[in-house]
């Protein structure tokens, strides 16, 4: 039964994202005849049809789309599960999805990865730069097999080990009222336009509650989605930004914060179910580096 459904499954996902018959019936490798056929009995097995004739091209049903939608998580523990079972025979022959904020693809990122090839020279990356809310969504569908953002989550749903601390400092044009100053307190900012990230960003989350916590909500001038256009933006003297220290010298002012504040960066992996072999080795190391 489960030879016949799996490719019958595939046609209604193929249908589903092209409407074409002939289509579907190539990119499964089957005639197309055999592909209507094969719809035919889907539509026969629940009792309404799953496709209907929309001109040239098909469209699915009401009855068509939830299975397609029931197919798509079928399929994609079945694609899940192959993984699994492949790796646990050839682990170094594995991939490895990870999923992190832009700011981290400089530095964090290539260190972790070489450092990992040097012992696993053969397992596959695929890497995915996000905001951190988008980050967590992928790892929640399993787009990512591991993600790296800040700061860490608090559902349960994840597990995650602190990785990284950064701390973060006021940046101001030169020339600035703050700019000579050995450290400045958030209040003293409640007056400033400040330039951030976008929401979704962790680095935003964590502006928006150390201004929180000092009383006020910032004004935002301007919003972006990489800290070294935020950097700009500063330097052209479009507002005051937190952020963590520059990796090489910027020439803007660089303030420390009373108290000090930082950020966690963290790993983040998904609490169940157990993580394929290559992907746990990644881990283990980027706990251990």
């Amino acid at each position: 039964m489960m030879d016949e459904l799996v490719p019958r499954l595939a046609v209604l996902r193929a249908l589903a994202a092209d409407e074409h018959v002939t289509h579907a019936a190539e990119s499964v490798g089957v005639p197309q005849p055999t592909v209507s056929r094969w719809l035919a009995a889907l539509g026969a097995s629940v009792g309404a049809p799953v496709v209907v004739r929309s001109g040239r091209r098909v469209r699915l049903t009401r009855a068509g789309r939830l299975l397609c939608e029931a197919a798509d998580r079928a399929l994609a523990a079945l694609e899940a599960g192959h993984r699994a079972a492949a790796e646990e025979v050839s682990p170094e022959r594995g991939q490895v999805a990870l999923g992190f904020l832009h700011l981290l693809g400089r530095s964090v990122v290539p260190a972790l990865v070489s450092g990992f090839r040097e012992f696993h020279p053969s397992v596959r990356f695929r890497l995915v730069q996000d905001s951190r809310q988008d980050i967590l969504d992928h790892l929640v569908n399993g787009v990512v097999d591991l993600a790296l953002v800040s700061p860490p989550p608090t559902d349960p749903a994840f597990a995650h080990a602190v990785v990284r601390e950064e701390e973060l400092v006021l940046v101001v044009p030169p020339g600035h009222r703050l700019a000579g100053r050995a450290s400045v307190r958030v209040a003293e900012l409640a007056g400033e336009e400040f330039v951030g990230l976008e929401p979704g960003y962790g680095l935003r989350q964590i502006t928006d509650d150390l201004c929180a916590a000092a009383g006020f909500v910032p004004t935002l001038a301007f919003e972006g989605q990489e800290t070294e256009t935020v950097r700009g933006l500063v330097a052209a003297g479009l507002g005051v930004a937190l952020l963590p220290h520059a990796d090489s010298p910027s020439g803007l002012p660089e303030i420390p914060l009373t108290p000090r504040a930082s950020r966690e960066i963290a790993l983040v992996w998904p609490a169940d179910p157990p993580l394929p072999p290559a992907v746990r080795a990644f881990r283990d190391h980027a706990l251990t580096s």
